[in-house]
């Protein structure tokens, strides 16, 4: 039986979870070592993970360290899908998958999290910031829209690790936005990624809901 995965990471930030959804939604087994925010360039953290930036995953089954979440997710599906749950087979649809992870990665993560900065964070308001990151949130959201027209997942016939790599930070669309109902946004077939009924009945809904609050 493999040993528990240390993930390390701050439990307030959407990244980490992003690695848990997977480590549950495979049931591979894991520990939380939890840091605070202020202590993320401090160690013990900085000494796992040199960037200071959570989430960062310490395999004992392989003696892997590594961080990045889009580099540890496709390490996990790699070496503990052998099944298939959160992939696919073929070439074409396992290089979909990899466009749009990073496409969460260069584009979703980076432009929520400076739009979450500059709305909620940020001790001087910027209006030319604000609105910068709030167009490129929607027009993000407006790639989701159009990709999910007609269909269901991001690629395939099932969720995918593509699809969960979206979940936490669209989760948290109303603290990035800056406002209180977000709904309007959430109308749209985007909205499946994290925010409706397919969620509702995924195995890691429950601790996220309740370790992020």
């Amino acid at each position: 039986m493999a040993r528990p995965i240390e993930v390390w990471m701050s439990p307030p930030g959407p990244n980490p979870w992003k690695v848990i959804i997977v480590l549950e939604e495979l049931g591979i087994p894991y520990e939380i070592k939890s840091i605070r925010f202020e202590d993320i360039k401090k160690s013990p953290f900085i000494d796992v993970n040199p960037n200071g930036r959570a989430p960062a995953i310490i395999d004992p089954n392989t003696n892997l360290t590594l961080w990045e979440s889009g580099a540890i997710i496709l390490y996990l599906i790699e070496q503990y899908d052998s099944q298939k749950r959160l992939t696919f087979e073929s070439l074409r649809e396992k290089n979909l998958l990899n466009q749009w992870l990073m496409f969460q990665m260069s584009g979703q993560g980076p432009y929520f999290g400076q739009c979450g900065w500059f709305n909620v964070l940020h001790p001087e308001k910027l209006p030319s910031a604000i609105e910068r990151y709030s167009n490129e949130v929607k027009r993000v959201l407006g790639v989701l829209e159009q990709a999910l027209r007609g269909k269901q997942w991001l690629v395939g016939d099932k969720c995918t690790y593509a699809d969960l790599a979206f979940v936490t930070w669209n989760d948290r669309m109303d603290m990035v936005l800056g406002v209180h109902d977000s709904k309007p946004l959430r109308s749209s077939p985007m909205s499946r990624l994290g925010t409706t009924a397919w969620l509702a009945g995924s195995r890691f809904a429950r601790p996220w809901r309740s370790e992020k609050r």
